[in-house]
């Protein structure tokens, strides 16, 4: 009884202590070179020691408060941020010698830059690089510019911290790998402000508007029900992956059943199959960029003396899932992209000579493939299954019903609002910048609700009704085409306009900065300009011709249309093009065009009689040449019968 009396009492002593001396925990987006949002109230949430009273201190005027610590060890207080300036030290403790230290912190104005791949572009990285970056990048040295990378994460749940990269930085040459955008917007800021600014990166490549949407936000929009479907039968994350994969599995096996794309030939005799190294990652060579289900074969062969014995196959480390086939049975199945897949093959279906592997292989984001080195074993002899495997693509994920998305993928609804958003939430911002859009084309009508429902969930989760968002109305892509009027890239950029409908909103345009070639043009520069001229005008009152004449008239004469713009309109040459006109029958011709005066076109066209509709910058990739007279700016695409 002695001993069990002293084992009980030092472990006592040993959660005492522990208790004692819990270190204060603050979220990853407080930082030594932090900015706080001047003249506002932060949100300061962390954990201490149990019932502790937590001190906030810093060396601007006002900034001390006090907060009692629950049970848990949790707290939460609103500090008042001074005016801009600093650098400015804060310190948190509870009173137990535990301190939490953040130095050369100032306030300014902060700004939140999210979307996908066009925002993620960096200055110079090491997949794409700004146009002239290098002399960009000289200048990066901007102590009073800092900036903040959040790390690419996914949640089914809102959580409480952000995982982030390194902290917040000071700009400099070694961040080239940071947003363009987001870096040349908060350039244009300082320099025109002259107060110190944060730019928060929370963006990832290819990802839909769905997936930064908070879910309650979702409800109203058609096309996610089977979403709240999964949320209210409770399950939670591993619940919903199992959920969404029976649902593929059933497709997959029933092809009949399938809602998204599904190549049920490519396992019969005589198609055609390419050729994949292993080990290897797919988007390394054959699949660039390819996220979704890909069948690989290989023909091993053994001798005679193997047939019947037991063999083991070990395939390496399958990114991300696997069902493993030997001789057409399966042998086994995982689910963990860097562990070694070992699956026991009966002796009654092992033969000499030809023995066909099949591995059914399930990529759900990022890398895919069998990435690690192969072999099979039988009766102690190694065989190597490194080399040429056979291979052919059975569902692109890009293409899939969102039913069948999973919840472990950047794609799912609310997965990134959950991790990288609602994180940031207790941090006040002078406004967002916003580049999405691409990964939602073909879903125009769905978007439109989405988007400004994700906008006005945003500024509920930041407390903040009159929240400042800017966005940038996509770019032109693909090849270009005179008459276009079934664009899906046009009825996603009418889509986003739409959004101007919400208050402290603004959009900047990038129809005419585009590559038909490339998704992801170079010119982050004038896109960067243009939002920040929003930013400056209707936020800050620097008046300034941040946006381009809008079409506020329309008269149809006989056999001709005139247009009345708000303000001056120029052309290049003297000639507008890009317009396309419409008669009854629904039948669209090119415009020719006559310049009435500085607010006014007259369109016509030998083809269309009696023309009803107007369609100006409308195709995948248009060649309007409209800008403000005042501006410069591109008048942005419209259409006057949608």
């Amino acid at each position: 009884m002695k001993i069990l009396s002293v084992i009980v009492s030092a472990t006592v002593i040993v959660v005492s202590s522990l208790t004692m001396h819990a270190k204060i925990e603050l979220p990853s987006v407080f930082s030594d070179n932090m900015v706080v949002q001047q003249n506002a109230k932060l949100t300061v949430a962390g954990k201490a020691k149990p019932l502790s009273t937590v001190t906030f201190r810093s060396d601007w005027e006002g900034g001390e408060c006090k907060a009692k610590a629950d049970k848990e060890g949790r707290f939460v207080m609103k500090v008042p941020t001074p005016p801009a300036g600093g650098p400015y030290t804060i310190i948190v403790d509870d009173g137990t010698g535990e301190k939490k230290i953040l130095q050369n912190v100032l306030s300014g104005e902060v700004w939140l830059c999210s979307g996908q791949s066009n925002m993620e572009f960096p200055v110079k990285g090491d997949w794409a690089q700004v146009m002239d970056a290098d002399r960009v990048i000289a200048t990066m040295q901007r102590p009073a510019l800092r900036l903040l990378q959040i790390r690419n994460t996914t949640s089914v749940t809102p959580i409480d911290d952000a995982s982030v990269e390194f902290g917040w930085v000071e700009s400099s040459p070694a961040a080239a790998s940071f947003s363009a955008i987001g870096y040349l917007c908060g350039r244009m800021l300082q320099d025109s402000l002259n107060v110190p600014v944060g730019i928060i990166d929370a963006t990832w490549g290819g990802t839909p508007v769905e997936a930064w949407t908070p879910n309650e936000y979702l409800k109203d929009v058609q096309g996610f029900e089977f979403y709240h479907e999964q949320l209210a039968a409770g399950k939670d994350e591993q619940g919903l992956i199992d959920a969404a994969m029976g649902k593929v599995y059933e497709g997959y096996r029933n092809p009949e059943k399938m809602s998204y794309p599904y190549d049920k030939a490519v396992m019969q005799k005589g198609k055609a199959w390419g050729k994949m190294p292993v080990p290897s990652l797919w988007e390394n060579n054959v699949l660039p960029g390819f996220d979704g289900i890909v069948v690989m074969q290989f023909e091993l062969d053994l001798p005679a003396t193997a047939a019947g014995k037991p063999l083991q196959l070990c395939l390496g480390a399958v990114d991300d899932w696997d069902m493993t086939y030997f001789n057409g049975k399966l042998v086994g199945s995982g689910r963990i992209f860097d562990q070694q897949r070992d699956y026991r093959v009966d002796g009654n279906l092992v033969k000499g000579g030809k023995n066909v592997i099949t591995v059914e292989v399930i990529d759900n984001a990022g890398g895919g493939g069998i990435w690690k080195s192969s072999c099979a074993v039988v009766d102690g002899t190694r065989y190597s299954l490194d080399g040429e495997w056979s291979y052919a693509v059975l569902s692109d994920f890009s293409q899939m019903d969102m039913a069948y998305q999973l919840p472990d993928t950047p794609h799912y609804p609310s997965v990134l609002y959950n991790a990288m958003i609602a994180p940031l939430t207790g941090m006040p911002l002078a406004g967002v910048f916003w580049y999405q859009g691409c990964a939602n084309v073909g879903r125009a009508a769905q978007y439109e609700v989405c988007f400004k429902n994700m906008i006005e969930g945003w500024r509920k989760s930041f407390d903040n009704p009159s929240l400042p968002f800017y966005f940038v109305q996509l770019a032109g892509f693909q090849q270009p085409v005179t008459v276009q009027p079934d664009s899906e890239w046009a009825l996603l950029r009418h889509a986003q306009s739409k959004a101007l409908q919400l208050p402290n909103t603004g959009m900047a345009t990038a129809i005419d900065l585009g590559n038909p070639v490339d998704i992801h043009p170079a010119n982050k520069q004038e896109v960067a300009r243009r939002l920040s001229l929003l930013a400056l005008d209707k936020t800050y009152g620097r008046t300034q011709a941040c946006e381009a004449p809008r079409c506020v008239d329309t008269k149809i004469g006989k056999g001709y249309i005139d247009l009345t713009f708000d303000n001056d309109i120029n052309t290049e040459g003297g000639v507008a093009i890009g317009f396309i006109i419409k008669d009854k029958s629904g039948k669209w011709a090119y415009a020719n065009t006559q310049i009435v005066s500085n607010k006014t076109i007259r369109l016509s066209s030998p083809l269309i009689n009696n023309p009803i509709a107007v369609r100006y910058n409308w195709a995948d990739y248009p060649g309007g040449n409209l800008t403000g007279r005042t501006s410069g700016l591109p008048v942005t695409p419209f259409a006057t019968d949608i």
